[in-house]
């Protein structure tokens, strides 16, 4: 039996897809606000709860030989509780069952030490906190997700623009979200994936302005950039923390995302688990429906 949590996410949803499809025990967690009727209907278990309850995460552990930690607090949510604390207490219940194999997702760039980026930070104590227990683990490190560019893909076919905030010569290993997926859940079978972390991108190292190049090709139009400089950024920030100083501090993560280069070299990953990565167009050709 697989946990998987953040089981509506883009990754998580994903991670349960393809459990269930392979004929594979899986329970998601859920929250009741949640779409997860579709994972029902492959044939998931629903466990509806709330990460920030231990008790219900202890539950929810009851039965399960591996897990996969595919949760984040998302814009506006609680780092410290969701991020943080829910992954310390996934762990813990996680340890006390004597579950086979930990799969906790984290973020490429972690261990950079980001002081102004609370789900950097809380991504990297989750890290070091695994790696002390004698649970079996793998940390996935990944790249920006192709599954968050879909809806900015679906804008440019409606608009023709793309709004690029930071330097345009930034590059980035953008991960097929599909493939991510497919290496969360081989972890817990290779013995070579145990105890050990990856950085996880796509095949191509892609600078900021070459993805609406890309757009470009898939839906054959052209487009126009929209470029602001970092600094209009933190100029917007500075005013937003005047008025609200919560919502101010979080968006130093995004500007974090915004001002720095994720690129991670992909031969280690496809070497361990044996898979050929899927470029940024390929990866969206298919998932908006264009043949190939």
């Amino acid at each position: 039996m697989f946990l998987v949590t953040g089981a509506t996410g883009s990754l998580g949803r994903r991670i349960v897809r393809s459990l269930c499809r392979r004929g594979e025990s899986v329970r998601a967690f859920v929250r009741l606000e949640a779409r997860y009727a579709d994972l029902e209907q492959l044939g998931a278990e629903i466990f509806i709860g709330d990460l920030c309850h231990r008790e219900l995460i202890e539950r929810a552990l009851q039965g399960v030989r591996y897990v996969i930690s595919a949760h984040g607090s998302g814009p506006g949510g609680n780092v410290s509780q969701v991020d943080y604390q829910a992954n310390i207490d996934l762990i813990e219940a996680a340890q006390k069952q004597a579950v086979d194999h930990f799969v906790f997702v984290s973020v490429l760039g972690a261990d950079r030490y980001y002081d102004d980026a609370p789900v950097f930070k809380a991504k990297r104590e989750v890290e070091k906190y695994l790696s002390r227990h004698s649970l079996p683990y793998t940390i996935l490190r990944p790249s920006g997700f192709a599954s968050d560019l879909l809806a900015r893909a679906r804008n440019f076919e409606r608009t023709g623009f793309y709004l690029l905030i930071g330097r345009k010569e930034n590059r980035t290993s953008i991960v097929s979200t599909d493939d991510l997926s497919e290496i969360a859940i081989h972890c817990v079978s290779l013995p070579e994936a145990r105890n050990r972390t990856f950085a996880v991108g796509g095949p191509e190292s892609l600078r900021r302005d070459e993805i609406p190049c890309i757009f470009e090709k898939v839906f054959n139009r052209a487009g126009q950039i929209l470029h602001l400089p970092i600094e209009v950024f933190d100029a917007a920030r500075s005013l937003i923390g005047l008025v609200n100083p919560a919502i101010g501090r979080d968006l130093g993560t995004l500007r974090v995302l915004l001002a720095n280069e994720y690129t991670c070299d992909p031969h280690e990953v496809q070497q361990v688990f044996s898979i050929e990565l899927e470029s940024l167009h390929h990866f969206l050709r298919r998932n908006l429906q264009f043949s190939t």
